[in-house]
This record gives C-alpha cells, sequence and structure tokens, in this order.
C-alpha cells in the first residue's frame, strides 16, 4: 500500500501544477481565475487571453493526465519497493484520477482549479486511446447543436463509461468503474453550470452552433 499512496500523491501534486497558472506566470503574471468566469480551464483563457495561450494552457493540463497514468505507476521510488500485492491495473487508474483531482483542487493555488475536462482526456491518451475521438465527437456535436461548452463537456464524459459498458463488459471493468467514477465527478464540478442552465441563464458559444437562436448571448465557461 505505501507505493500506491506515494504514487497517488506524486500524480496528485503533478496535477496540481495548473497549466493557466504556469503560462500566465510565464506572461507575466496574469492569472485567469480573475477574469471571465473565473475558472482555470482551457475556455476561459481562450476567451480572456487568446489562443497561444489556451494551447498552451490545454498542452500542460493534458500532459499531466499523460504524466499521471502513464509515468508515474511505473517509477522506481527509492526506499518504495513495487508491492506485488497492488493491481498494476487499479494502480495506474489511481495515478490517473489523482492526477485530475489535482487539477480540479491544487494544493498549490488554494485548491482552486479548473474542471478536469483536458487531463481527463490526458489520461485517455494512455488509458483508452481509441475512446478520443468518440468522446471528442460527442462533445463537438453537443456544443454545435447547444452552444453550452459546459453541457457538452457533461456528455462526453458520461458518454465513455456508457458506451464501454454496453460494448466491453465485463472485460474492462476496472476502465469502466474508473470512467464512470469520473462523469460523475465532471458532473459534479459542473454544477453551477446546470443550476444556470435550469434558471435558463447559462451563457453560450454561439459562434459554433449550427442553429444560432433569435436573441444573441455570448459564451459559455466551463472545460
Amino acid at each position: 500500500m505505501l507505493e500506491l499512496g506515494v504514487k497517488f500523491l506524486i500524480s496528485y501534486f503533478i496535477g496540481s501544477v495548473m497549466g493557466a497558472m504556469l503560462v500566465g506566470k510565464l506572461r507575466g503574471g496574469v492569472d485567469i481565475r480573475t477574469m471571465g468566469s473565473g475558472n482555470a480551464g482551457g475556455t476561459n483563457a481562450l476567451r480572456t487571453q487568446g489562443t497561444v495561450f489556451a494551447l498552451g494552457v490545454v498542452i500542460v493540463d493534458i500532459g499531466k493526465g499523460v504524466i499521471g497514468a502513464g509515468v508515474v505507476p511505473g517509477l522506481n521510488i527509492p526506499f518504495v519497493p513495487q508491492d506485488p500485492e497492488v493491481s498494476r491495473t487499479w494502480l495506474t487508474l489511481a495515478c490517473a484520477a489523482a492526477a485530475v483531482l489535482g487539477h480540479v483542487w491544487p494544493i498549490y493555488h488554494g485548491f482552486k482549479g479548473g474542471k478536469g475536462a483536458a487531463t481527463l482526456i490526458g489520461t485517455l491518451v494512455i488509458l483508452a486511446p481509441k475512446l478520443i475521438i468518440g468522446v471528442l465527437l460527442v462533445w463537438a456535436w453537443v456544443l454545435v447543436m447547444t452552444g453550452y461548452v459546459g453541457l457538452a463537456t457533461m456528455l462526453a464524459a458520461s458518454a465513455l463509461p456508457i458506451w464501454l459498458g454496453f460494448k466491453h463488459l465485463p472485460d474492462n471493468q476496472p476502465l469502466f468503474i474508473y470512467l464512470t467514477v469520473m462523469a460523475l465527478f465532471v458532473i459534479y464540478w459542473h454544477r453551477s453550470n446546470i443550476e444556470r442552465m435550469r434558471k435558463g441563464v447559462e451563457l453560450r458559444n454561439e459562434k459554433l452552433m449550427l442553429f444560432k437562436p433569435r436573441e444573441s448571448s455570448s459564451t459559455d465557461d466551463e472545460t
């Protein structure tokens, strides 16, 4: 259990390195948490700082998921021997989850981070790369139909365990459990979006909508 605990914490600390804060520091101390929606994610970075800044944020945030799921589980750490009682599959999934949790609740930034989507995609690069195209297609379809980035993110995350459940159970049960838990977390992290949609005040990205509403609003916030 020592190996599991140590590697979980390492992945969490890596996940806590916020792309928005890192790129912002390189850009002279920009903190996008004080701008736009206040979210430290790619969408708010794009809206408030532009394409190059947002691209840097997304690269860092995806990279954390790749490192958490693909590098940390195989590390040889002094004085932390490999535990034969810990499944390598579950160790990898635990490290992947830790990276996502670190992004949402970063210890370095007062536990105020993003909403986990980019880092979750990063873990999929290692865990199930074939699912990425499908999840991006679902995300894009919901976005162009509704204009709601948060709704697109929630439905895309939810589609992953549903599809896996129909196609690959019981063979991929650990991955199914991981994706189910992550989907529930993504929905929880977007609860403010759900409340705004319920009240009819959620903002949209109308530029990307296929069928634009008559009355114009602006952009959504969370990824």
